[in-house]
């Protein structure tokens, strides 16, 4: 059988799209499943909108979400001589012919045929004038086929017959020596070997007119897929307005790769009730014939559920990684340099059941670095007085008698000074929270001192007995 290729081919005209990274997903699925090859191919013909910043975002994209690709990254822009090599053979078949037609006069054309109720396609005058070696400006165009029928099977779809007789007879060269898309694309397809062409539906008028291409050229022809769009919660293409569409920018708000790609993969295909998967799972059980044919509709809330299921069941040392330039950004780099791996790790296990993002995660983990605690006003004005700076006292007396300080010793002797005070756990336990991380909200408090450790535990709690004493904001 042949190898299984598949290739993921954006235009570098800005960020990379996050229908473009699920796109990319299901070629690449494919092609592991397949033990396949799968190509990074960049469509650079757009001078006038291509730019190599978008080239490089492209590639950061791809890295991020881990779609590491075979081959390439190919720019069409370093092949135009394979384009138009394969327009002259084209020509001197006679399946191609040059047009020396001006834009003003296609123009003009195209409006009176649209006045008159008719497709503005090319109207063909030149096609048979047999010109070979136009004089002034002139562009080649393929001989499309007037008669018959195009039948494409796609993966997703189904059987599309399209019919010839509303073909263009498309420029393959523009009349700068510039290959079009629908030329350049087919050339790229049959040279590296494609055997499954899977792209957005947005793509599949282009199918009928590259498919003769092929045959002109006597390459063999692809499969094809043409995946659905992907909508907002109005049924509406998804655009700015239903929030971030480049996937750099869920990394900059906090979302982990994993998350992105299995919330990208249930846009479109499913196996069974099953939401969350491994990579593993992914290339094990993705099949074309379970991806959806509809429009599929992107749900922020669910992709936050499933970013937070992915904070709380990933490797913490993963997260803390994933974490560290999220601090750095956040100013805490310096106090960050400062700290093990182990330590960052041992923060993300407390605060990982409370984070939905590494953003929100990062608010979290802000009071458990440095030695000295910020206090929120309100939380310092409530809990930390002069009626609770005794018992605080107290506290830190016990805590400081300790041989042994854990975690386990530090809950026993909190309990016995809340009964011997005739507290319930509650009154004591806000103030030293607050002591502690200058906040009234906290993970677990022990699991909170284990990681501040003895000598900030105490230095914090010291610290908030002074804040009680004071008794003023």
């Amino acid at each position: 059988m042949t190898q299984v290729r598949v290739r993921f081919a954006p235009s570098p005209t800005g960020f990379l799209h996050i229908g473009g990274v699920r796109t990319a997903l299901f070629n690449w699925l494919y092609a592991r499943q397949q033990k396949g090859v799968f190509i990074l191919r960049i469509e650079d013909t757009d001078q006038s909108r291509s730019t190599d910043e978008s080239i490089q975002a492209i590639v950061e994209g791809m890295k991020w979400v881990g779609l590491d690709w075979d081959e390439g990254p190919y720019r069409q822009t370093e092949r135009m001589d394979l384009y138009r090599s394969h327009a002259m053979t084209l020509l001197d078949r006679g399946q191609a012919y040059w047009c020396i037609c001006k834009a003003d006069e296609l123009e003009a054309r195209r409006k009176e045929a649209e006045a008159k109720g008719l497709s503005p396609r090319y109207d063909g005058r030149c096609r048979n004038l047999g010109i070979a070696n136009p004089s002034g400006e002139a562009a080649m165009r393929f001989k499309a086929p007037q008669e018959g029928q195009t039948v494409v099977d796609d993966l997703i779809k189904g059987k599309i017959v399209f019919d010839n007789n509303v073909l263009d007879d498309l420029i393959i060269l523009r009349s700068n020596g510039y290959p079009t898309y629908n030329f350049s694309v087919v050339v790229d397809d049959a040279l590296m070997h494609i055997t499954h062409v899977v792209r957005g539906d947005d793509h599949l008028t282009n199918t009928p007119r590259q498919v003769p291409i092929f045959q002109a050229l006597g390459f063999p022809v692809p499969r094809f897929g043409h995946l659905p769009m992907i909508l907002g919660s109005d049924k509406a293409r998804l655009s700015k307005r239903h929030g971030a569409t480049s996937i750099m920018a869920y990394k900059d708000m906090g979302y982990l790769p994993d998350a992105m790609v299995n919330y990208l993969v249930r846009l479109g295909w499913s196996h069974g009730d099953q939401e969350v998967f491994t990579r593993e799972e992914l290339i094990e059980k993705f099949s074309w014939k379970n991806v959806q044919a509809s429009a599929a509709v992107f749900n922020p809330d669910k992709l936050l559920w499933m970013n937070a299921e992915y904070i709380k069941t990933s490797p913490p040392g993963e997260v803390a990684q994933a974490l560290v330039p999220l601090l750095a950004q956040g100013g805490l780099k310096n106090e960050v340099d400062e700290v093990s791996a182990q330590w960052l790790t041992q923060l993300v296990v407390l605060v990982k059941e409370r984070a939905k993002t590494l953003v929100e995660m990062v608010e979290w983990v802000k009071p458990y670095f440095g030695q000295a605690v910020t206090f929120e006003e309100e939380a310092a004005k409530k809990f930390l007085t002069p009626a609770i700076a005794p018992v605080l006292q107290k506290l830190l007396s016990r805590f400081e008698a300790l041989s042994n300080f854990s975690k386990q010793t530090w809950e026993e002797s909190f309990k016995s000074l809340v009964e011997e005070e005739g507290l319930k756990m509650g009154q004591l336990a806000q103030p030293v929270r607050v002591a502690l991380t200058g906040r009234t909200a906290s993970p677990g408090l022990f699991e909170a001192m284990e990681v501040l450790g003895r000598d900030r535990t105490l230095f914090r709690l010291r610290q908030g007995i002074e804040r009680a004493k004071a008794g003023q904001a």
